[in-house]
């Protein structure tokens, strides 16, 4: 029941790193690949559907993290309560940048939060990915499994780390860049015109950087984590895993040059999918890895009774199968492309929908609230 558990967390998790992941690129890469603020408000309407929804799933694993693991829970908030904080407030940000953006007429106004929105979308990319990296490379947990760290110390990795040093920062731009990837290849699939092509040229550059980030934290966290190795070295199969990492990459980078936007698109997913089940096999049974390893928190010393995981996995099937319901609804309602000549400016009341053209379908009708469209 325990490993069970484990993999349906890691499997939401992935969930929402894939789908929030391309809204948050979309958004640190707004104001670079918007150059007008009818580029911006389609950058905006394609990801203005399925923003929020997206981060239901952050929200429905901490939920069962927390019923499932308390104690890594528990453990997790006392040492980061900090960078917990700051990550809500950037998405808090980020949503009021979005939304206000949208009821926004004077241009000043509008530019401020577009600035809000595209720099919280970056910032958040960067702490998740601090925060992956402060997992991997082992927190100072005590007999008592609590911690503390302070935002930064020196920069090193030791015995006393901060939340940032050298390994997690570099973390943080691997996460950076492969949202960005994520979020232009998103973009490339919804739009057409100049911005399809400027974010078709974003991919086409930033995917080789991300192919030598990828190499650079690779060789770093074997040097700062040496043990992180042993559960492949004990099952070699898994090596398969960093090896279709980069063949993921690889098809990014080929299927955008051949114009395959949706092929491209779907690799760029399968890369974040495969680097998080990377860590995980590389640190399973572990949930919470200690720098001493004696106090690492395991399923097994922080799972929850197994009545309680029995009757809590009841209620999650039905859960996940409305939930998967609604998502492909809305993905299947919301899949049209935002084209050239059906994008005109124009003002939408909240009790109005507004009709979207899909090729010569144009009675098609999609409704959606303006607080999802921006002007």
């Amino acid at each position: 029941m325990g490993f069970l558990w484990f993999a349906i967390i890691s499997v939401m998790l992935a969930g929402y790193v894939v789908l929030d992941g391309f809204d948050i690129g979309a958004g640190a890469l707004h104001l670079f690949l918007g150059r007008t603020d009818d580029e911006r408000r389609k950058i905006i309407r394609s990801i203005g559907p399925v923003w929020d929804g997206n981060e239901v799933w952050l929200l429905a694993t901490a939920g069962v993290l927390y019923f499932v693991f308390p104690q890594l829970y528990a453990s997790s908030f006392s040492g980061f309560y900090l960078p917990l904080v700051m990550v809500l407030w950037l998405l808090m940000l980020r949503a009021i940048g979005l939304e206000f953006r949208t009821h926004i007429k004077e241009k000043i106004w509008a530019s401020f939060f577009d600035a809000i929105f595209s720099v919280g979308s970056l910032l958040l990319a960067i702490f998740y990915g601090a925060a992956l990296g402060n997992v991997v490379r082992g927190l100072p947990l005590g007999p008592d499994h609590y911690f503390f760290l302070p935002l930064w110390t020196n920069w090193n990795v030791g015995a006393h780390p901060g939340v940032l040093d050298w390994y997690t920062v570099l973390s943080g731009v691997v996460a950076l860049v492969a949202l960005c990837v994520h979020g232009a290849n998103y973009i490339v699939t919804k739009t057409d015109g100049e911005l399809h092509e400027r974010a078709r040229s974003t991919s086409l550059v930033l995917t080789p950087v991300l192919i030598v980030l990828t190499l650079v934290s690779l060789i770093a966290t074997i040097a700062i984590h040496p043990g992180i190795t042993a559960n492949f070295n004990a099952l070699p199969i898994g090596y398969a895993i960093p090896v279709l990492v980069f063949v993921c990459l690889v098809a990014v980078f080929i299927f955008q040059r051949g114009r395959h936007e949706v092929a491209a698109f779907v690799s760029g997913a399968l890369y974040l999918t495969l680097m998080l089940v990377g860590a995980v096999y590389a640190l399973y049974p572990v949930i919470l890895p200690a720098i001493d390893s004696q106090y690492n928190l395991t399923i097994a010393n922080s799972i929850t009774s197994s009545y309680a995981l029995g009757v809590g996995l009841t209620w999650w099937i039905i859960g996940m199968v409305l939930v998967l319901a609604y998502f492909v609804f809305m993905y299947r309602m919301f899949r049209v492309q935002i084209m050239e000549r059906h994008f005109r400016p124009a003002k939408f009341s909240s009790r109005r929908a507004c009709r979207v053209s899909q090729g010569r379908k144009h009675s098609a009708r999609l409704a959606f609230p303006i607080q999802s469209l921006g002007k």
